[in-house]
């Protein structure tokens, strides 16, 4: 006879699943489709409320299966990486067949929310789904095929801001110029990822960017994508397709060179790379943060 599950081990149980996550990661990203929604909706009312929530709901959902397949395909070679063993679900307690179905779990329950939003929203999201299955899949494994993760992350990005412009307007020229920045800024925080993780994927013999060309390439190819990120920004402000006192943020672009720099004189350690990460997370959060104010500002 089976014993009953008890509310103590159904906690337990739930926070081992939960110990999964990737909560700073799946932070990060609600801002792109939430600043996409931003731009769309002209006058936000009581309306806007049950889609937004959808929204965020179901990119929550997304953005988690993404992570969790990328974790779940990696097993084995993030098991060789000394700066990743400690972390994977297997270490938590989790079994690969229990994240493998709730890995699928969470894109059903995303595509279900998304197919709420209509059509276009929903034909987003599959894009991005399909997405994440090429990069980490081992049949096709693009995380290890150089250029073409890096395309993937900027088709990626487009398609993650257009999830939220898509709620409120029709996909345009401008929502696709404003899509280019986000994801500028997706493609070169991935090349500066592969630069961190160098030396396991060296190990584990993944052919990523960093890999194939060398970290001091890679890390300089995620600046050039960085600084075309800010020069579009400048841009896009000067031309009014965002409120022009946005073109004062261009101001924030010396803060991320000279930070690079510090990184680039450290020697491209983990340690270093790991901390570049967090600091331009910030810089670029208050980024989003004067693009709503700016937008509130204009309404």
């Amino acid at each position: 006879m089976n014993t009953p599950v008890t509310l103590t081990e159904a906690k337990a149980s739930a926070l081992r699943y939960l110990s999964c996550l990737r909560p700073q990661d799946i932070l990060v990203l609600q801002g792109s489709p939430l600043l996409g929604a931003a731009f769309a909706i002209r006058h936000p009312g009581v309306q806007d409320i049950a889609p937004l929530a959808t929204l965020m709901a179901a990119n929550v959902l997304l953005v988690s299966h993404i992570f969790m397949l990328n974790d779940w395909s990696g097993l084995t070679t993030d098991l060789a990486d000394a700066n990743k063993a400690a972390r994977v679900f297997t270490a938590r307690g989790v079994g690969r067949r229990e994240m493998g179905v709730l890995t699928a779990g969470l894109l059903v329950l995303s595509l279900l929310l998304f197919s709420r939003l209509g059509p276009i929203t929903l034909g987003l999201s599959l894009g991005i789904a399909a997405l994440s299955a090429l990069y980490s899949l081992p049949r096709f494994s693009w995380k290890g095929r150089p250029l073409l993760n890096s395309m993937a992350h900027l088709a990626g990005g487009v398609l993650h801001f257009l999830l939220g412009y898509s709620l409120g307007h029709t996909i345009d020229s401008r929502g696709v110029a404003i899509a280019t920045f986000f994801a500028l800024i997706f493609a070169a925080g991935h090349l500066t990822q592969e630069t961190r993780d160098y030396q396991g994927d060296a190990v584990n013999g993944i052919r990523t960017n960093a890999v194939n060309f060398g970290p001091r390439r890679t890390f300089a190819a995620s600046l050039v994508l960085f600084t075309l990120a800010h020069a579009l920004l400048l841009l896009l402000a000067l031309q009014r397709l965002l409120p022009l006192p946005l073109a004062a943020l261009a101001a924030l672009y010396p803060v991320q060179l000279y930070w690079s720099n510090e990184t680039l004189k450290e020697g491209l350690t983990y340690a270093s790379v790991s901390r570049l990460q967090a600091r331009y997370r910030v810089l670029y959060a208050v980024i989003g943060l004067a693009m709503v104010a700016a937008l509130a500002a204009r309404r």
